[in-house]
């Protein structure tokens, strides 16, 4: 087993392919990371690899920085833009609604997302410029606290269920608002018991530094 602290702007299997070349052994991640965000990567290697679904069903800890008054098609600060708001939002406003989220609740992964549907990835469809519905699914939020707020940007951290999506959270909290969010940043500090203070860099990791 092998703790990665994710780089941004990798994927999570492009990580999973450099480990694979470097050490000659088979490998996969435990659940995905998107290209923008960064953390912890759990990755198994071996006969391990079979335990991955073990790994899923573990909760998760992360810290997110995002923007009021942007929506776009991804969720986060990488997507096209598809409406912006001046509207200003207070610390007080933004505190009542992120209350809103404490315990179990009704989540739609986003539409650019590794979900499958249909037998194939959400975002395999949402690049073509199919539409498909994506069904909510019932998550868990077992802490939410706002870290920073500067509007429009505001930082959060939260511990979550398994397949849970902080930007469909950055997102409903925009429009519950009612002018938009989207996320900046992402980084994932723990998967289960495992923390990404116990991680190593992966140019450390493939010996390049």
């Amino acid at each position: 087993m092998l703790l990665v602290d994710k780089p941004k702007g990798l994927t999570s299997s492009r990580v999973v392919q450099r480990i694979k070349k470097k050490f000659n052994v088979k490998a996969g991640h435990t659940g995905t990371l998107d290209p923008l965000a960064t953390g912890l990567l759990v990755i198994l290697t071996g006969k391990r690899t079979k335990n991955a679904s073990l790994f899923l069903k573990l909760d998760k800890a992360y810290e997110v920085k995002a923007v009021l008054g942007i929506e776009t098609d991804t969720f986060d600060s990488e997507g096209r833009v598809l409406r912006r708001s001046d509207n200003e939002v207070t610390r007080e406003e933004l505190e009542r609604v992120l209350k809103e989220f404490y315990g179990d609740i009704w989540q739609t992964p986003p539409p650019f997302s590794a979900k499958k549907m249909a037998g194939q990835k959400a975002y395999q469809l949402a690049r073509k410029g199919i539409i498909v519905d994506i069904p909510p699914k019932k998550v868990s939020i077992y802490s939410l606290e706002l870290k920073e707020f500067q509007f429009p940007y505001f930082a959060f951290a939260c511990e979550v269920s398994s397949g849970f999506y902080v930007r469909s959270l950055a997102h409903d909290i925009g429009e519950k608002l009612g002018v938009g969010a989207t996320v900046v940043e992402v980084r994932r500090t723990r998967v289960g018991p495992y923390h990404v203070e116990q991680a190593k860099g992966l140019e450390e990791l493939l010996g390049y530094k």
